[in-house]
């Protein structure tokens, strides 16, 4: 079984009669633009007929700078990339690829989009354009496979049926020696992905609501058997939240252990976000333990409401599959900002599942997302609180305290060499691990909080 992508995710959501846009030139909706990885889904098979969701992807041409255009020299030798604006079919997260994984964009990558309906222009929108701390680890075949991408974080941007892009290298600041800017990275295309529809209720049934039977609490161990059931059609749409007695009986604690672990948090499943299963690989990757927890934002921009929350954990779950090659979405939970928790990777929220968050220290920890970008704007309570009470359960599963120091092994990245031992919180942001503004600014301030709150939940 190949090991999970060692990742992260950012550094620094009438006519009466509608004709169906024809595809784009240059589009392929529905198609992966790289070959699939060993073991996954064939690519013919993995988005079957009435399966909500697709993706364009569509390849970017030489534009003229402005001092090409003062000059009159041939677009050729224009050194930015991008798409004018054009119609396309509807789509609401964006994002840019490439081909090699080892190579970075060293420039800006930034969209402006039209609201269907509307027809309103977007202001220009920059996309995060990190590469490196958030694929697979070298020497892994899931990096030597050939289907990881390099890619930017992607944006979240609303329904929208128009778009426009452009990317540019970095050039030289004032005072810097001339030289050229640095080339933009091969084979760059525009990601277009529609995450689908929210999955149809069951008549008469609420979401909110489903009956308390809980099919991924198989009790300790990292059997794939418990882990499948998860993904099965009869698995919960949400895990109700569960008081300190019942988290306790339903982990196979004996209370006389007076274990330090928090009351289970309501988690809202892959099926109650509507996942589609054949997307991903159809295997798991498993860890020993879980001794951390990494805390980062999504970067997809903070214009989302929160009843969108399962569109964009989509959107991005198809962006981490079919646009970036990833096995499954990276993180193992996310957060949304009105703190609804979201199971992420699959394998089983109890289990020790080896996500693709944070590159080099991916084993023995856990990564959680936060919907939004949080580098100038403040995370809300009810996100901060979240993380607190999914951390105290879960850390608590694994005899984890959520105030202590933890030391792990680095597998290798921009800030810590390979094989190094690193002393970090119990509860780190993406940039103790790596080099990156992730989780913004402004969510890192709050992890202090988080970690207080989530052991007093634990009753430490």
């Amino acid at each position: 079984m190949r090991a999970f992508i060692a990742s992260s995710i950012g550094v620094t959501c009438a006519a009466a009669l509608v004709l169906p846009l024809a595809a784009p030139a240059g589009a392929a909706p529905d198609t992966p633009a790289h070959p699939a990885t060993a073991g996954s889904v064939p690519a013919e098979a993995s988005e079957p007929a009435g399966v909500p969701g697709s993706t364009q992807s569509l390849a970017m041409d030489p534009l003229a700078s402005p001092s090409v255009r003062a000059t009159g020299a041939p677009a050729a030798a224009a050194a930015e990339q991008g798409l004018p604006e054009r119609d396309v079919q509807p789509f609401s997260l964006v994002g840019v690829v490439w081909d090699d994984v080892n190579t970075e964009l060293h420039g800006t990558a930034q969209v402006r989009t039209r609201a269907t309906g509307t027809g309103q222009w977007s202001d220009w929108q920059d996309l995060e354009t990190h590469n490196a701390e958030h694929s697979a680890d070298a020497g892994t075949a899931e990096r030597d496979s050939g289907a990881a991408r390099g890619s930017t974080a992607p944006l979240w941007v609303g329904d929208s049926d128009g778009v426009e892009v452009r990317v540019r290298p970095e050039t030289p600041g004032p005072g810097e020696a001339a030289e050229a800017p640095v080339p933009l990275p091969a084979g760059l295309h525009l990601e277009l992905v529609d995450p689908g529809k929210d999955p149809q209720q069951v008549p008469g049934t609420d979401p909110a609501e489903s009956p308390a039977t809980d099919p991924l609490e198989e009790g300790p161990g990292t059997g794939v058997a418990g882990a499948d059931r998860a993904t099965s059609p009869g698995a919960a749409a949400v895990l109700p939240a569960l008081n300190r007695a019942e988290t306790e009986e339903a982990a196979g604690l004996a209370p006389a252990a007076k274990p330090y672990i928090g009351p289970r948090p309501r988690i809202i499943t892959r099926k109650g976000w509507g996942a589609d299963e054949k997307l991903r690989e159809s295997g798991f990757a498993y860890t020993k333990t879980v001794k951390a927890a990494f805390i980062h934002h999504s970067a997809t921009g903070n214009n989302y409401k929160c009843s969108q929350a399962p569109s964009v954990l989509r959107g991005i779950y198809r962006y981490h599959v079919k646009s970036s090659g990833w096995r499954d979405i990276g993180y193992n939970f996310a957060v949304d900002k009105c703190g609804n928790i979201y199971e992420g990777r699959a394998g089983g929220v109890t289990k020790a599942v080896m996500g693709a968050h944070t590159l080099g220290f991916n084993t023995n920890t856990m990564g959680i997302a936060v919907l939004g970008t949080f580098t100038t704007s403040n995370p809300p309570a009810a996100a901060v609180n979240a993380v607190s009470k999914l951390t105290a359960w879960k850390l608590g599963l694994f005899g984890a305290n959520p105030k202590g120091k933890v030391t792990l092994t680095s597998g290798g990245s921009n800030k810590y060499k390979k094989g190094k031992k690193v002393k970090l919180n119990v509860i780190s942001g993406h940039r103790d691990g790596f080099a990156t503004e992730c989780p913004g600014a402004r969510l890192y301030k709050k992890l202090g909080t988080a970690r207080t709150s989530s052991a007093k939940l634990q009753g430490r």
